[in-house]
């Protein structure tokens, strides 16, 4: 795409008449100091704003939706960890409910150190620290893991950092973790517009959205939806929160359709991208 951008961060578009299929990336250099990634939270009395509100408030480059919520007339609450500029503002879920049981889970979430590299593993919190895991919790329908063991976990020193989930890619290698993080029986397993963001191992940051209910843009399965980012290069990747929140924000404009419009939903958590002169 033919946008003014600095240097390191591209934008790029495809699409795919035959599926149907729109999808937008945005390459990040961040191993180039002048770029930047933060995670964002809102700052409103209702604590949601648009990314293109994020944008203009923040003076953030790039802008895509980040963490699922929950959200009423009055406020929204953040699902599971939200952690920015050293804060932590959400502690991690440890538990979800599916099907009448009880689950334990350590859900996939995205993460940026004090130098700026970034990470993505499969996080809990117990006080005011995040635990991750090398092997995700291995959960599956109807038969729940008990207990969060956080004598095998370790310590993730992480700056800022947000939960979404599932995990899409491990070590450069498709692993979709939809069961062992219980999405399963949730809409966030079918065809859905989504966003997604992963790293490479040369120090790139790939960030993906993928329109959907529309008719020239069916959105797509969270398999499809790793494909495509292995196109990329991952190394890592997972799953952001997708549907009418899925929406991409470059120099303070709209380039994607969310759910086939102009408008975009008020979401609670972001990632921006910055350039530093």
């Amino acid at each position: 795409m033919d946008i003014d951008l600095p240097s390191g961060i591209i934008v790029f578009s495809g699409e795919n008449k035959t599926i149907p299929l729109k999808a937008w990336v945005v390459k990040v250099d961040y191993s180039n100091r002048d770029n930047k990634i933060a995670i964002l939270s809102s700052t409103d009395s209702d604590h949601k704003e648009t990314p293109e509100q994020f944008a203009q408030r923040t003076n953030a480059i790039i802008v895509v939706n980040a963490g699922y919520f929950l959200t009423n007339n009055k406020s929204a609450s953040h699902v599971g960890l939200l952690k920015t500029e050293g804060l932590l503002k959400e502690p991690a879920s440890h538990t979800v409910y599916r099907d009448n049981s009880q689950y334990y889970v350590s859900r996939g979430a995205f993460g940026i150190d004090s130098v700026g590299a970034v990470d993505i593993a499969w996080a809990s919190t117990r006080n005011d620290t995040i635990f991750v895991w090398d092997q995700v919790i291995q959960n599956r329908p109807g038969k729940p893991i008990l207990s969060l063991d956080f004598a095998k976990g370790k310590s993730w020193n992480m700056s800022e950092a947000v939960h979404a989930g599932p995990v899409l890619i491990t070590d450069g290698k498709i692993n979709i973790t939809t069961e062992e993080e219980v999405f399963f029986n949730t809409p966030i397993a079918g065809v859905q517009p989504r966003s997604a963001i992963g790293y490479t191992k040369n120090g790139e940051l790939i960030i993906m959205v993928v329109d959907g209910r529309q008719a020239d843009s069916r959105g797509v399965y969270l398999e499809e939806l790793a494909l495509l980012m292995s196109q990329f290069h991952c190394l890592e990747a997972m799953n952001l929160d997708g549907g009418g929140s899925s929406a991409m924000v470059v120099n303070r404009e709209l380039i994607n359709r969310p759910s086939g419009l102009f408008l975009q939903r008020e979401v609670m958590s972001a990632i921006g991208v910055y350039h530093q002169d």
